[in-house]
């Protein structure tokens, strides 16, 4: 069937790098939360200090985020993508140098400043190659870079880290500079593989780019923005509950990342141990993103999923919190993971129904850049309830419930869209 080959053409192409580079990104900012096992005690660095710290990289996202996607419209895919490349592998080497808790923070938040735009780049960029019946499985394929990148920072920090000293280097110094200088020598590549547009992609047919052109152009006439103007989506209430549905997820996803090397160590396990344990429950969320969004795509029942996996999510937190000994909570946090990446990447094939053009890639950005604010109070309140009570039990509980916002507003949007 010609649809069947040139989207497999399409995904061969692209996908392998997108996903590399978005581990890369994944790994750079993920580190740190190994990362704080010597720094914090290196630098003074306190529990709810650590918490803030790593939230910065968040705001530094929020801020961004949207300039850089009404850019990459402009400049084009692959030169943005290559100079997001560059400036956040040399941030990333940069914090090898932190010598104060202040330098922690500045270079935190350079690193989202810097960062941003990647991932609703990518997520817009993707969208301008499969149409709608499509999506749900390679957003699923993409995002199991999330999942991949985190099996890999776990015993790749707990090895770096173990070579504390090697080249007059602490084992956190170590760590940053091979978690950023894949990033720099990715630029390169990413400027001569990754085609703009399917206008651009020279490795399909006139008759196969026609057919692609052809699709997408009516699926964008099909969405129901009325513009492709960026400034519009400033006037569509659909982006701001999108934004407020996504928040529990980045909370989430990051408060337990931030935290779960931290929280491993308490019962005096080695490094290496730590590094494999780590790497358990994101084997679940790639068994999730491999499943979940086919099934999706086949019911097209997105709104269905979201909610479903939403309260698997809760409930998984929710049980990490409360049952006793270490392998039922461990178990909670694989269920957490399975329903946090397979309902993320269900999410993101809405946007791209009702927004078109640049007005799709601005909602993209502020739905990413409002969810992403999640990334900075996971940490931070995780940080602070543990300094205050000496218990991260709590912190548990409140990441389970901020998903009944996901669910709340994911049910008000399938009855708004029912009623259309």
């Amino acid at each position: 069937m010609e649809e069947r080959r040139i989207i497999r053409r399409v995904t061969v192409r692209l996908l392998p790098l997108l996903i590399l580079l978005y581990t890369v990104a994944y790994v750079a900012r993920s580190v740190v939360g190994f990362a704080k096992l010597q720094l914090a005690a290196d630098i003074g660095l306190g529990d709810t200090a650590y918490g803030f710290g790593a939230g910065l990289f968040f705001i530094g996202y929020f801020l961004f985020e949207l300039p850089s996607n009404i850019l990459l419209t402009s400049v084009g895919a692959r030169r943005w993508f290559a100079r997001i490349l560059v400036s956040w592998g040399a941030v990333t080497v940069a914090m090898a140098t932190i010598r104060t808790p202040m330098a922690f923070y500045v270079l935190r938040f350079l690193l989202g400043a810097a960062e941003a735009g990647l991932y609703p780049g990518i997520v817009f960029y993707l969208t301008r190659w499969y149409p709608q019946r499509h999506l749900g499985r390679i957003l699923g394929l993409f995002l199991m870079a999330q999942p991949f990148a985190l099996i890999l920072t776990g015993p790749l920090s707990a090895w770096l880290l173990g070579l504390d000293g090697l080249f007059g280097l602490r084992g956190w110094q170590l760590l940053f500079v091979v978690s950023g200088v894949p990033a720099i020598l990715l630029a390169l590549p990413t400027l001569l593989l990754l085609p703009d547009d399917p206008a651009s992609a020279r490795w399909l047919s006139p008759d196969e780019r026609g057919w692609l052109e052809k699709q997408m152009t009516r699926e964008a006439q099909a969405a129901s923005s009325e513009t492709g103007v960026w400034r519009s989506v400033f006037r569509n209430g659909l982006v701001m509950r999108l934004a407020f549905a996504f928040l529990p997820f980045p909370l989430a996803v990051y408060g337990v990342t931030t935290w779960l090397p931290t929280l491993l160590t308490m019962g005096g396990r080695d490094l290496q141990t730590v590094g494999l344990i780590f790497a358990l429950p994101y084997t679940f969320a790639a068994a999730a993103l491999w499943i979940v969004p086919r099934l999706s795509d086949r019911s097209g029942k997105r709104h269905r999923y979201i909610i479903v996996n939403s309260l698997l999510a809760a409930a998984g937190l929710a049980m990490s919190a409360a049952l006793p000994g270490t392998i039922l909570p461990l178990s909670g946090l694989c269920l957490a993971a399975f329903g946090l990446y397979a309902g993320q990447s269900i999410f993101w094939t809405l946007p791209s129904t009702r927004l078109t053009g640049a007005a799709a890639a601005a909602g993209i950005a502020i739905i990413n850049s409002v969810g992403n604010l999640g990334g900075y109070l996971g940490p931070f309140v995780l940080g602070f309830i543990k300094d205050e009570t000496g218990d991260i039990r709590g912190g548990l509980y409140f990441l389970a419930t901020s998903l009944v916002l996901t669910v709340v507003l994911m049910t008000a949007d399938r009855r708004a869209q029912s009623g259309r």
